[in-house]
């Protein structure tokens, strides 16, 4: 297998103290954009209602009393056994999110699907977080998560019982919010998917050859597991 040349300690600490200046810049860049996204305008939102495991719930009550929610937009299939393979991979993640009480936040999942259905299918996966559904709402289509649309996280800031949408992001903007595709950089043959820009001869497969499938997910952290 072909490999990156093999060096002396003092050449490969020179090599990693040039790639920290840039990963150290990109750090910086970081938090100039979270900067300019704390000054995002906002959008106030109008009254909604959800339905959650105990009935009925309004937009508002969702922050269970914290000013700051984010919402995984969950994709949903009608009728379909298994559910978006990347949500349910993405949302398996998130066990322990107590963390967020000290923010003054919370952090659920919101999806098209009826309620009872999205409460058996997150038994099924092993899934922890709270879930609502908005299946008799406009909220998802409103915050750019139609029914047989995609995915999304949206943010969103409660005073009193005015909400404002904050902040949205899609596709590989999601990828932030986890520590999956993080570890995985970091590894030599990175995501080992052929978009990647990788040394010549390394293993590479099609992109998201990788990625767990709902199944996965399943097996792995479901009631069975």
């Amino acid at each position: 297998m072909t490999k990156p040349p093999v060096v002396e300690h003092a050449a490969w600490r020179a090599e990693l103290d040039a790639l920290r200046a840039r990963e150290k810049a990109a750090t910086r860049e970081l938090d100039a954009i979270a900067a300019q996204r704390r000054r995002l305008p906002m959008v106030r939102m109008p009254e909604y209602t959800l339905a959650g495991a105990d009935g009925p719930v309004r937009l508002a009550d969702v922050f269970d009393g914290k000013s700051q929610l984010i919402v995984y937009n969950h994709m949903w299939h009608p009728g379909a056994g298994w559910q978006c393979g990347g949500c349910t991979s993405f949302t398996s993640v998130f066990t322990r999110l107590g963390f967020l009480d000290n923010y003054d936040a919370r952090f659920v999942i919101v999806t098209q699907g009826p309620i009872e259905e999205a409460l058996a299918y997150a038994d099924r996966v092993g899934n922890k977080m709270t879930w609502y559904s908005t299946a008799d709402s406009p909220f998802g289509a409103d915050v750019d998560a139609p029914a047989g649309g995609g995915f999304a996280v949206n943010v969103f800031l409660r005073d009193g019982d005015a909400v404002y949408r904050t902040w949205h992001t899609s596709g590989r903007g999601v990828e932030q919010l986890t520590h999956t595709f993080a570890l995985v950089d970091v590894l030599p043959y990175g995501r080992r998917e052929g978009w990647q820009d990788s040394p010549e001869g390394w293993p590479q497969a099609p992109a998201y050859s990788g990625w767990l499938d709902s199944p996965d997910i399943a097996r792995l952290y479901g009631p069975a597991s």
